[in-house]
């Protein structure tokens, strides 16, 4: 998996680092004594060197971390937790200014990480960069044998748009970032229609750069493990000047349900009915997505909660359903697919577990999924896929 992965274009595709040639270009600028480069060009010399990745998984499956600071004295690097320890971890400088170091023991999955330079908390340009924590932030997978299914593969590709929209909660315009499956544009057909949301520090871009959700999408369509469908990724935040809320960053209920909404059925061959229409989300997006799923059941059929546990009592006071969620009836005559997910080492097994196996007694339908790993983007990679199988069926 590790050699598939470095041959894979999504490794050098994030929001600020792009695929790469084999070969690095230099540039030397000394200049001669009237100014011109020493090989009487603009530049003094151009020249092509082997690309060596500035992080780097092993054949033993060790990490090799690069980063590039002639000047420094002292470069650190360090996890942010989880699978890979948050101690930090020195790194050697060599003679052409590269600093690096190996790393043993970080386990498959999704990483953030951070580099210090002279013990200032620093972004390495060379490497894949994220955005989350609120912040940018590098980034890299080292992958187990499972995760084939975000790559990139030769099979057909949907299209990636970005569709503004005005916000009735703010009165900003709003982006939407939306997917729709290969041949939309060929076809006359109506599709139905997914909106996922991000985590808290996060944005619209994350289900696609790291979450890479248009590659598992167009994989499992052309699996036939899915139905073709238009996904719709908004920013959460619907903040008001003025407006400091607690856990909920604004009416973002009724910008997406008064706003993008209409207009995505306006603008796309929706299939615009409450069966055709899904609501998931991570973390903070998946509070949101039980809250105006729940809310708005003429409007969603189909819920998927990814790392937010089984929420039907808000820790904040936002909402309590426990009358209705004590009425399977009724439950299972509003939502065609119920679905909750977690990592196992952030607390699904010892948390969300008993809820959902509670309200499958009382006769719910409600599907429990859980997958290896913390609060990070390969669990909620897997979550998408595994809730993308069953909606819409």
């Amino acid at each position: 998996m590790v050699q598939d992965y470095y041959k894979n274009a999504i490794t050098s595709s994030s929001i600020l680092y792009f695929h790469k040639p084999d070969k690095d270009l230099k540039m030397d600028f000394t200049l001669d004594p009237n100014g011109k480069g020493v090989s009487g060009g603009r530049f003094g010399k151009v020249w092509l060197e082997d690309a060596e990745p500035t992080i780097k998984i092993l054949d033993n499956g060790d990490v090799r971390f690069r980063y590039y600071a002639p000047e420094a004295q002292k470069v650190e690097v360090a996890g942010c937790g989880g699978y890979f320890s948050d101690e930090k971890v020195a790194m050697t400088k060599g003679e052409d200014g590269w600093w690096s170091c190996v790393i043993s023991g970080i386990k498959p999955g999704f990483h953030n990480h951070k580099y210090w330079v002279d013990g200032n908390l620093m972004v390495n340009p060379d490497a894949p960069v994220g955005y989350g924590w609120f912040y940018p932030i590098n980034v890299f997978d080292l992958p187990g044998e499972e995760d084939g299914f975000w790559m990139l593969k030769d099979v057909p590709h949907g299209d990636v748009r970005m569709e503004y929209y005005k916000s009735s909660a703010t009165g900003r315009t709003k982006l939407a970032w939306v997917y729709t499956p290969a041949g939309y544009d060929e076809s006359d057909k109506r599709y139905p229609v997914l909106y996922i949301q991000h985590g808290v520090g996060e944005n619209e871009m994350g289900w696609v750069w790291q979450g890479h959700i248009n590659m598992i999408a167009d994989n499992l369509i052309a699996e036939g493990k899915m139905e073709e469908m238009i996904i719709v990724m908004n920013c959460g935040y619907a903040f008001v000047e003025g407006e400091n809320p607690v856990f909920l960053p604004g009416d973002f209920s009724k910008e997406l349900t008064e706003d993008c909404i209409p207009h995505i059925d306006a603008e796309y061959r929706t299939i615009a009915d409450r069966k055709h229409r899904a609501m998931a989300g991570l973390s903070l997006g998946s509070s949101q997505a039980f809250f105006i799923a729940n809310e708005h059941r003429d409007l969603f059929a189909n819920l998927g909660v990814f790392s937010g546990g089984f929420p039907i009592v808000n820790t904040f006071g936002y909402w309590d359903y426990t009358d209705y969620y004590n009425d399977p009836e009724q439950v299972n005559k509003d939502f065609d697919v119920l679905f909750i997910s977690g990592g196992d080492d952030e607390g699904y097994p010892e948390r969300t577990a008993p809820v959902v196996e509670a309200e499958q007694k009382l006769g719910v339908n409600v599907i429990g999924y859980h997958h290896p790993g913390f609060h990070v983007w390969d669990v909620w990679r897997f979550s998408a896929r595994e809730f993308m199988q069953r909606i819409f069926k």
